[in-house]
């Protein structure tokens, strides 16, 4: 398989758009990362779309068609692939369209991911939410994916001792690092203070804990890294890849207090890279809720188990920590555009490795790790990038 390197990257803002359609969020998105790719519609081979649930947010389906007609691709019949793994469909289509290139299927792909959320009411995005958990044993039941992160949560707090306190750095991390970025949903600082003395979603969660709900999409262009280094003089390198899948309920699940297929995914990132967690500079972690940050930071070996709260509460994550986490803002603060989640994370850390992050540029880094779970852990998709 050859070397495969990320040569554009686009993405619109996150937030409530509600001017824009998913149609002209996906084809902004598309456009941006062209044009930073130097590259024209005609040297593009296929377009891969993460999608989590058009149908239900919008009442379309075949969206890749979709994207492809409006972005012009059709007058040439390039193929057009939808990738579906709930918050991680982006991630995944990042995946299949990376593959595609390494085994010669295609030189130079497109893949985005988009999502429209904010058409619906909000009782009814976090029933669409929870499509991606189990209907029949968990939300037929009334469980909801809050009131699971938070079992999680409960769980966490009374194996390890992780404290209400620590939980609340996770977003007071991410928003501190949304406050630079410009295409980010929430701007503002928050503290422990606040995110603690929220609204109660579901114990000890609350809204503050929480991802909200985003409109917005993301994408990259894929070529061989012999043709990156033709246009760039600091390509970035897909170094490893890694997904692995779970018992999509909580009920099947080995444990509570970590995600299985997190670990598994990333341990065979590591692999293929040649790299371990010690080699990453920065990381895109998939944070929806506060105790999603701290399972991340265990499962993908940067600390202990159990140590994750500690080391939030210590800085270790911070922008000026040992390996800075969310510098988008992650989730919860940059936002929660469910197709667009995973590709957003890559954007992300490409910025970071050409050093173009702006205010939120954070020294030198030259690895990136970027994770992405679907549902409360049934997928997960890691990456592992490098300046090569």
């Amino acid at each position: 398989m050859r070397k495969v390197a990320v040569v554009g990257i686009g993405m619109t803002p996150f937030g409530e758009l509600w001017d824009m359609s998913l149609r002209s969020l996906g084809i902004e998105a598309g456009l941006n990362a062209m044009v930073d790719a130097g590259l024209s519609s005609d040297e593009i081979d296929a377009l891969y779309v993460g999608n989590m649930s058009s149908g239900r947010f919008l009442g379309q389906e075949h969206i890749a068609a979709m994207i492809s007609d409006q972005a012009g691709f059709t007058r040439r019949n390039l193929p057009a692939i939808r990738v579906e793994a709930g918050e991680a469909s982006g991630a995944l289509a990042f995946r299949e369209a990376f593959l595609s290139v390494a085994a010669e299927i295609h030189d130079v792909v497109i893949v985005g991911g988009a999502e429209k959320m904010t058409d619906v009411s909000d009782a009814m995005a976090q029933e669409i939410f929870a499509a991606s958990v189990d209907q029949e044993w968990e939300s037929f039941f009334g469980a909801t994916v809050p009131s699971l992160y938070a079992m999680m949560a409960r769980r966490h707090m009374l194996e390890y001792g992780t404290t209400r306190e620590q939980m609340a750095e996770v977003p007071v991390n991410g928003h501190r690092n949304a406050a630079k970025n410009p295409n980010a949903h929430f701007r503002n600082q928050i503290t422990v203070d606040a995110v603690i003395g929220s609204g109660p979603v579901a114990t000890p969660l609350g809204v503050l804990d929480c991802a909200p709900v985003s409109d917005g999409a993301s994408a990259v262009v894929l070529a061989p890294l012999e043709i990156a280094k033709r246009m760039t003089d600091r390509p970035v390198m897909i170094a490893g890849s890694g997904t692995a899948t779970d018992s999509i309920s909580l009920h099947h699940r080995k444990t509570l207090s970590g995600i299985p297929a997190t670990t598994i995914a990333s341990r065979l990132a590591y692999k293929r890279s040649g790299l371990s967690a010690k080699h990453i500079d920065i990381a895109e972690v998939h944070d929806n809720y506060s105790i999603s940050g701290i399972m991340a930071v265990e499962d993908l070996g940067f600390v202990p188990r159990g140590q994750g709260g500690p080391a939030f509460q210590e800085g270790r994550f911070s922008a000026d920590g040992e390996i800075p986490i969310n510098l988008s803002g992650g989730l919860k603060a940059q936002g929660q555009p469910l197709g667009a989640i995973g590709i957003a994370q890559v954007v992300e850390v490409v910025r970071q490795l050409r050093g173009e992050g702006g205010e939120r540029q954070v020294g030198n880094p030259e690895v990136g790790l970027t994770q992405c779970v679907g549902g409360t852990g049934g997928t997960c998709v890691v990456h592992v990038l490098k300046v090569v």
